[in-house]
């Protein structure tokens, strides 16, 4: 376990089922996959994350990879983490969503503690955001966006331009007038942040749309995460910086 990271401070842990093993990145494919060095051979594998990842995917950086035995697929390995700088960055952008819905569940989020329901996937609007959650009080939507770009300790989001990700934010502004409490959630899947920013270089559309949301009601947070090698723990809260 990296330094500084304490068996206390973990909130929730998602374990991965499945086996996992190491291997060396090559070079990306395309969008969805990438040549991964395991032992003598190169092989094919999946990369579920369209990101960009530039920072990450560099060339003989070494990786987690789940194996995948299944004759329908065309790739035996899903690449689930890679080692920056000894970090490891969880970049399987299925995960995060799945380790929130758990965390939610099981009441682990303290700013989400008093709601009896936890429902994944809400339509709202011409959006759909990823919950929904109610009590005998209030509803409240949550958009939770994954982001694994830091530098000099500050998490940023997006790493490219991302004119869906602004929508939710306007979605969730328009939620928060209806009467619905509304929040966006950053899960940063890497434990070396602490602070969050939105990425003005990369998307000052997205920027503005924060500070807006900001400004009106929405509530906005960041969690860091770790990945140990088997499972993905959800870590504390980090400042969220917004100007």
């Amino acid at each position: 376990m990296h330094s500084g990271i304490k068996k206390r401070m973990v909130i929730y842990s998602l374990k991965i089922e499945g086996k996992i093993i190491n291997g060396f990145f090559k070079k990306r494919l395309n969008r969805f996959s990438a040549l991964v060095k395991i032992r003598e051979n190169e092989f094919k594998c999946f990369l579920p994350n369209p990101g960009r990842l530039k920072e990450l995917l560099i060339p003989d950086s070494e990786v987690f990879l789940k194996e995948m035995r299944n004759n329908t697929r065309t790739t035996n390995y899903d690449i689930i983490a890679i080692k920056h700088d000894s970090i490891s960055v969880f970049i399987d952008s299925r995960i995060p969503n799945m380790l929130l819905l758990e965390a939610l569940k099981n009441r682990k989020i303290e700013e989400f503690s008093i709601y009896d329901v936890v429902k994944p996937e809400f339509n709202f609007g011409h959006s759909k955001f990823d919950f929904l959650l109610a009590s005998n009080v209030e509803r409240c939507i949550i958009e939770a966006k994954s982001c694994t770009l830091v530098k000099g300790n500050k998490a940023l989001f997006p790493d490219a331009p991302t004119e869906r990700g602004r929508r939710h934010v306007l979605g969730l502004i328009r939620a928060k007038e209806l009467g619905y409490r509304a929040c966006i959630l950053f899960l940063i899947q890497r434990p070396d942040a602490n602070s969050f920013s939105p990425n003005e270089e990369i998307d000052p559309k997205f920027g503005e749309a924060l500070r807006e949301a900001l400004n009106r009601g929405v509530e906005i947070y960041a969690y860091r995460s770790h990945f140990d090698g088997k499972s993905v723990n959800l870590l504390d809260k980090v400042e969220s910086i917004i100007k």
